[in-house]
């Protein structure tokens, strides 16, 4: 079991690398623009959620675009590890929260309320 947890461990850390990739630069700088604002935040399934509601359709087009994107390479790290889509998008959540979310960012750990970092 630690064994598995280290590969997902370092397979959330490629995956970061590869997500950034994955999107478009207007798309990441308007959800940049919404974590910093404390609109979007990190959720514990690895997706982004709204921290609170934003009317914004624009904002909302960039996190389901994001989100897509999370999907597909959690169901391909998943495979590649021979662990579920779910395990791989916890672990890079894991990875997001300890090495890339910034001073006043909002995360939302499994069954909780949001926390602001």
């Amino acid at each position: 079991m630690l064994r598995r947890n280290l590969i997902l461990i370092g397979a959330a850390g490629a995956l970061l690398a590869t997500a950034a990739v994955a999107q478009s630069a207007n798309t990441k700088s308007v959800v940049d623009a919404a974590k910093a604002a404390g609109v979007v935040g990190e959720q514990a399934d690895g997706f982004l959620g709204f921290v609170r509601e934003s009317g914004d359709p624009g904002l909302r087009a960039a996190v389901n675009e994001i989100n897509a994107g999370r999907a597909q390479l959690y169901r391909e790290a998943g495979a590649k590890n021979g662990v579920s889509a779910e395990a791989a998008g916890a672990a890079t959540y894991t990875q997001v929260v300890q090495t890339r979310l910034k001073a006043g960012e909002y995360y939302r750990p499994a069954g909780g309320a949001w926390i602001r970092k």
